[in-house]
C-alpha cells in the first residue's frame, strides 16, 4: 500500500468509480425525464388535441376556447380519437401537465404566464391553423406518475445498458490507470536505486530520461547532480594529491636538512637553520591559503563591506608594484575613467585579488613590455565597475582558460610552488569576488598576453 504505483492505481480507481456512478445517476435521471416527456408528448399528439386547438383558433380567430379545450382534455372529456397512445400505455391524463404558447413562446395556458424555455420549444408540438403555425403545445408527465409495464421495462433496459457501459468503461479506465501508474512509478524507482548506488560511491551512475516531461526533467536534474558529484569527487582526489605534493617538497627539505645536521653533514649553523625556517614559512603560507579558500568556498569568509573610491585603491596598487616593475624593465600604465562611483567592497580583500593579478602579470612580462591597469563603468553591467589588468606576456592556451581559477592550477606545469606561489591565489580570488556579488574572468591568447578582470557592484547597486 505504500508503493507509489499502488496508491496511484487506487486513486485512479476511486476517481473512475465516482465518475461512473455520477454519470450513471445523472444519465438515469435525464433518461427517465426525457422518456416520460416523450410518452406524454406522443399521447397528446395521438389524441388529436393539437388539431382541436388549431380548429378552435381558426374558428374564434384567437385562443378564447383554448383553456376550455385543454381542461376538458385533462379531465378525460376532450378529444381522444388517436389510436397510437392512450390509456393502453398506462398513462392517465391527470398525470400530464399541458402548456400552450403562442408563436413568440409567450405562455397562454396555464394563465401564470411566462415564456417557454429553449428546451421546451425544441420538443413542443406545433399548433397549425389554416396552414400556419399559430402556437406550440408542450406536454410533460409528472415524475411521480407510474409507467405501464412495457414502458417501465423499456426504461429499465436503458438503465441496464447505462450501467453495463459504465462498468466496462470503469474496468478499462482502471486497467489504463494501472498501466499509467506503473509507467509513472518506474522512473522514480530507478531514481531511488541510482541514488543508493551514488551513496555507495558509484558517481558514474546515470538514469534514463524517460516518462512524462516532469519526470524526465527530474531524471535530467538527477544526472546533472550525479555529474556534479562525480566532478567534485574527482576534484577532491586531485586536491588531496595536489596538497600532498605541495607539502612533500618543503617537508622533504626540512627532513633532509635536519638529517644532514644530525649526521654532521651540515654544520649546525644559522644559515642551515634559516633554510629550514624558510621552508616552514612556505608550509605556513600554504596552510593559510588552504584555510582561506575553505572559508571563502563555504561562505564563512568575513567581509567588511564599505563604499570605496576606486582611484585611490588603484593608485596604491600602482605604487606598490612600481619598484618591482622597474627592476624588471616593465612599465605600468594606469587609466581610470572620470567620475567613477564608489564600489561596495572590502578594500583589503580587493587589494588581495588585484595583488595576485599584478604579481602574475609581472611574472609573465618580459623587459620592455607594459602592464595596463584600467578602471571604468562596466558596459555589460550598468551598476558595476570594471577593473582590468592586462599584460603582454606569453598568454594562456585556450584549453587551459577554463581551469585558470581552479585549485593548484598552473599554466606552466613544470613551475614549482617556490617559483610562483601555492596555486591557490586565483581560486581564492574567484571566491572573494563571488562573495562580493561581482564577476571575475580572464581573456588570453598565446603570444599576445592575458587580461584578468573583475566587475564589482557600486554603492548604489541593488
Amino acid at each position: 500500500m505504500r508503493k507509489l504505483w499502488v496508491q496511484l492505481s487506487l486513486g485512479f480507481a476511486a476517481v473512475i468509480l465516482v465518475s461512473v456512478l455520477t454519470v450513471a445517476w445523472l444519465t438515469n435521471l435525464q433518461a427517465d425525464s426525457t422518456f416520460r416527456n416523450y410518452l406524454a408528448q406522443s399521447q397528446v399528439v395521438s389524441s388529436g388535441l393539437p388539431e382541436s386547438l388549431g380548429a378552435a383558433y381558426q374558428r374564434d380567430a384567437g385562443w378564447a376556447a383554448a383553456t376550455a379545450i385543454l381542461e376538458a382534455y385533462l379531465n378525460n372529456s376532450g378529444p381522444a380519437h388517436g389510436q397510437g397512445m392512450g390509456r393502453g400505455q398506462g398513462m392517465g391524463r391527470n398525470t400530464i401537465s399541458l402548456i400552450l404558447a403562442d408563436t413568440t413562446g409567450q405562455i397562454i395556458y396555464p394563465t401564470q404566464g411566462g415564456r417557454l424555455s429553449q428546451g421546451q420549444l425544441s420538443t413542443a408540438t406545433p399548433v397549425v391553423a389554416a396552414g400556419q403555425i399559430v402556437g406550440y403545445l408542450v406536454a410533460e408527465q409528472h415524475t411521480s406518475a407510474a409507467l405501464s409495464q412495457a414502458a417501465q421495462h423499456f426504461l429499465s433496459q436503458i438503465n441496464l445498458a447505462i450501467i453495463q457501459a459504465g462498468l466496462v468503461a470503469g474496468v478499462i479506465g482502471i486497467l489504463l490507470g494501472l498501466i499509467v501508474a506503473r509507467n509513472l512509478a518506474a522512473p522514480l524507482a530507478q531514481l531511488s536505486s541510482s541514488a543508493r548506488r551514488i551513496a555507495l560511491g558509484h558517481f558514474d551512475e546515470r538514469v534514463a530520461q524517460a516518462g512524462p516531461e516532469e519526470v524526465a526533467e527530474v531524471g535530467s536534474a538527477f544526472n546533472e547532480m550525479a555529474a556534479a558529484l562525480e566532478a567534485a569527487e574527482e576534484q577532491r582526489r586531485h586536491m588531496v594529491a595536489d596538497i600532498a605534493h605541495e607539502l612533500r617538497t618543503p617537508l622533504s627539505v626540512i627532513q633532509g636538512n635536519l638529517r644532514a645536521i644530525l649526521d654532521d653533514v651540515y654544520p649546525l649553523s644559522k644559515a642551515e637553520i634559516a633554510t629550514i625556517y624558510d621552508s616552514t614559512i612556505g608550509l605556513h603560507r600554504l596552510v593559510d591559503d588552504l584555510r582561506e579558500l575553505s572559508l571563502a568556498e563555504s561562505g564563512h569568509l568575513r567581509l567588511h563591506l564599505e563604499p570605496i573610491l576606486v582611484e585611490p585603491l588603484l593608485m596604491r596598487m600602482s605604487s606598490l608594484f612600481s619598484e618591482p616593475a622597474n627592476a624588471r624593465g616593465v612599465s605600468l600604465s594606469l587609466v581610470i575613467a572620470p567620475d567613477l562611483p564608489r564600489i561596495q567592497a572590502d578594500s583589503e580583500r580587493i587589494v588581495q585579488v588585484l595583488t595576485n593579478f599584478l604579481a602574475n602579470a609581472l611574472r609573465h612580462s618580459s623587459a620592455g613590455s607594459t602592464i595596463h591597469v584600467n578602471a571604468e563603468r562596466d558596459p555589460q553591467r550598468p551598476k558595476h565597475v570594471l577593473i582590468a589588468i592586462s599584460d603582454q606576456g606569453t598568454g594562456i592556451a585556450a584549453d587551459d582558460l577554463p581551469h585558470v581559477f581552479e585549485r593548484f592550477w598552473r599554466a606552466d606545469r613544470s613551475r614549482s610552488r617556490g617559483q610562483g606561489g601555492s596555486g591557490l591565489g586565483l581560486a581564492i580570488a574567484r571566491q572573494i569576488i563571488h562573495l562580493h556579488g561581482g564577476q571575475i574572468g580572464v581573456e588570453s591568447q598565446i603570444g599576445q598576453g592575458s587580461r584578468f578582470w573583475v566587475s564589482l557592484p557600486t554603492q548604489t547597486a541593488t
